[in-house]
């Protein structure tokens, strides 16, 4: 029974962090994918394959948490702000009205609404909020700097832990499938948050890490050959 509550904050937890989860999937995804591959292109030992997909997938996890964070805390300050300027009285519904007009009402419609809310302040305030674009409530930065980080390094274990088990030649061909199907997944995902189509957002999401795997290839090949 008192692990209810803490099952249910979860859940909601994770349900307004969804965007940033997959978000956070598909970018440690992506660039682990094109580094892994980068350097088992051009290298037969196992242990320099995984200092490089372990470093990198530290290190762009926590960037990426830190990215969440200060997107997240922005937002908060602007939100603050928009509310901060919004001064009860006549200044307001005067700004209503001209914003209503701007926004398609007829002057009577206008006129209707801004009677609505002349005496109730908060409601004139979340009205103005809305036509502003400002949400009314900003999630919590540090619960989805969280998510981020969960969700990147994750994700980035994927390509990485065929390498740990499998001799290289076979971690490269394990890693490319497993990889694939989780950008497939991810794609599905992404459709499903956005309400788009299945197949043109999962042929994005794919093409995107053959991309960066075809980019890390190319570039650890061009290095490799250089400093031959």
């Amino acid at each position: 029974m008192k692990d209810g509550p803490v099952l249910q904050r979860l859940r909601r937890s994770f349900a307004n962090a969804a965007g940033t989860i997959v978000f956070g999937m598909e970018d440690g995804t992506v660039s682990i994918f094109g580094l892994i591959f980068g350097v088992a292109a051009t290298t037969s030992d196992t242990k320099t394959v995984l200092i490089a997909g372990a470093s990198g997938a530290a290190a762009a996890a926590v960037s990426m948490m830190a990215g969440a964070y200060l997107d997240v805390e922005t937002t908060r300050d602007e939100a603050k702000a928009a509310r901060a300027s919004l001064d009860e009285g006549a200044e307001n519904l005067t700004s209503l009205s001209s914003r209503l007009a701007r926004a398609g009402l007829s002057s009577e419609q206008s006129a209707a609404l801004t009677a609505a809310v002349r005496d109730d302040p908060e409601a004139l305030r979340g009205l103005l909020l809305a036509l502003q674009g400002a949400a009314p409530s900003s999630p919590n930065p540090w619960e989805q700097a969280l998510w981020m980080l969960a969700a990147d390094f994750l994700a980035a274990a994927v390509p990485i832990l065929p390498f740990v088990f499998l001799p290289i030649l076979q971690a490269r061909i394990v890693s490319g499938a497993v990889t694939l199907a989780l950008l497939v997944a991810l794609g599905v995902g992404r459709a499903r948050i956005a309400k788009g189509r299945v197949i043109r957002t999962v042929t994005e999401t794919v093409s995107i890490g053959v991309a960066a795997a075809f980019a890390g290839v190319g570039i650890g090949m061009l290095v490799d050959r250089l400093f031959a």
